[in-house]
């Protein structure tokens, strides 16, 4: 056994594991339509009685939901037994809001599991976004009850809850909505975690029940009579179907006790068409989890990896190619996955594994692994990352080169942003640059302006923001930031 490779797979695992008990969701969109409920399953509305039985204040309640609908709260991360996000008030700098909710023992957590492998519809129905309402009120309690929720802010307010903590409930009751996983990571375990656990159990319980079954459906020996005896007894073969006098052989077609004749079977016939193929599914699927095992000659952590990988990249080219047309064949696509060096495809799979997250700890293992690999440093993985989420491989091309645009869009750009009353840029290849503000535009050869920004009067370029086809509004909003 080589314990680096152990090493590894472990540190591999660690980290898919860590990635897994930590999910950060975007803003969610302003709040239209009724001002009734907010929450529109059964479930996001029992987590809001949880914080109306709690609140003390119902006029903070009123604010705390109108801080929501209105879209006050920012990006929101979800980790076992805490829900944290930033709120903007009335104040410039944002204030910190996190929900404090008990994690389940491991005890409990067998229970709920075994309640979920013991009934096929629980599993079904949390596959489909949905929490059966057996499995929330069984003897695992998952939702919160008066006095779970604990809110805590930054904020100078000590009501319990403030509008700001109040807000961030209310999007939380949105988010369960659309998945009830989300509770289940609050309780203490991610998606993939419980998915595995329960592959497992259901594999344990079918090995369980099919011995079970074959012990019950072997019937014990008869004391039959002796060997002569049984050697006279006739075989199951014989019968009407099977009986051909000696000498004969059997017409054609005719069955015997041991099946068709292969000519029969394989003769022409007319078969109905083919049904149509199902729609491609809206996401690709997840692969299922590898055994972790010594000696191995690959990382299982890795080939997950990869797996899910091409099970994207899959998705993208059914999705790409759409439905045959009626009476012809499905029309060739390209692949929008084109072949790419090592390190470009390697930037690729950093950029999508964790296509949202900033530098958190998994992240920073992951960029020290690739960099590691590649012998460049973490800085350069990082950069090149921002980079390839900015443009793909475009943006990855215009991180280190330059080229000399012909006459064109690059040099009615200046015009343009001087008629926007925008700073004058100084141009320089493919650039235009404003060192003492920190800010700089690259025309890619796909006709985009990228946005770059560093520290005035330095030369660390970092990729900020998408990429735009009008450099007006490219400036804009760099300038915003």
């Amino acid at each position: 056994m080589n314990p680096r490779r152990t090493s590894g797979r472990a540190a591999a695992a660690d980290r898919l594991a860590r990635a897994d008990r930590s999910r950060t969701f975007p803003p969610l969109p302003l709040r239209t339509g009724a001002r009734g409920l907010f929450a529109e399953s059964w479930w996001g509305s029992a987590w809001l009685d949880a914080l109306e039985t709690t609140a003390l204040d119902s006029a903070r309640l009123a604010r705390g939901r109108t801080y929501a609908r209105d879209g006050h709260v920012d990006t929101i991360n979800v980790t076992p037994g805490r829900i944290v996000a930033t709120v903007r008030g009335s104040r410039p700098r944002p204030y910190s809001a996190d929900i404090r909710l008990r994690t389940l023992s491991d005890q409990e957590w067998d229970g709920l599991l075994d309640a979920i492998a013991a009934e096929p519809d629980h599993l079904t129905a949390l596959l489909a976004k949905k929490l059966p309402r057996a499995l929330a009120d069984g003897e695992t309690r998952l939702l919160p009850g008066p006095g779970d929720l604990v809110p805590r802010c930054s904020c100078p307010d000590h009501g319990r809850p403030c509008k700001h903590a109040a807000a961030l409930c209310f999007q939380v009751a949105r988010l369960l909505d659309a998945d009830p996983f989300v509770l289940l990571l609050m309780r203490g375990r991610g998606e993939r975690e419980l998915l595995d656990e329960l592959s497992r159990r259901n594999t344990a319980l079918t090995a369980r029940e099919a011995r079970a079954h074959s012990v019950a459906a072997t019937p014990p020996p008869p004391p039959g009579p002796g060997p002569e005896a049984r050697e006279a007894t006739p075989t199951a073969a014989s019968g009407p179907a099977a009986e051909v006098t000696p000498g004969e052989r059997a017409a054609p077609g005719t069955p015997t006790g041991h099946g068709v004749l292969a000519r029969v079977a394989l003769a022409d016939r007319p078969r109905p068409p083919l049904p149509p193929p199902l729609p491609a599914p809206p996401q690709p699927g997840r692969p299922p989890a590898l055994p972790d095992g010594d000696g191995l000659p690959f990382d299982p952590a890795a080939l997950e990896f990869l797996a899910a990988d091409a099970a994207a990249r899959a998705h993208a080219c059914v999705a790409a190619a759409g439905p045959p047309g009626p009476g012809a064949g499905r029309p060739a696509v390209h692949s929008p996955f084109p072949s790419l060096p090592p390190w470009e495809d390697a930037i690729r799979l950093t950029a999508t594994a964790h296509p949202t997250a900033g530098l958190t700890s998994t992240t920073r293992a992951l960029y020290r692994d690739l960099a590691a690999a590649t012998g460049r440093t973490t800085t350069d993985v990082a950069r090149s990352v921002a980079a390839w989420r900015q443009g793909g491989p475009e943006g990855l091309a215009l991180l280190d080169t330059t080229w000399n645009p012909p006459a064109g869009d690059f040099d009615r750009a200046r015009s343009a942003l001087l008629a926007a009353d925008l700073p004058s840029l100084r141009p320089r290849h493919n650039h235009l640059t404003d060192p003492g503000r920190g800010i700089q535009l690259r025309f890619g050869r796909d006709h985009r302006w990228y946005p770059y920004e560093s520290e005035p009067g330095t030369e660390d370029w970092w990729p900020t923001g998408p990429a735009d086809p009008d450099p007006v509004g490219a400036l804009t909003a760099l300038l915003a930031r």
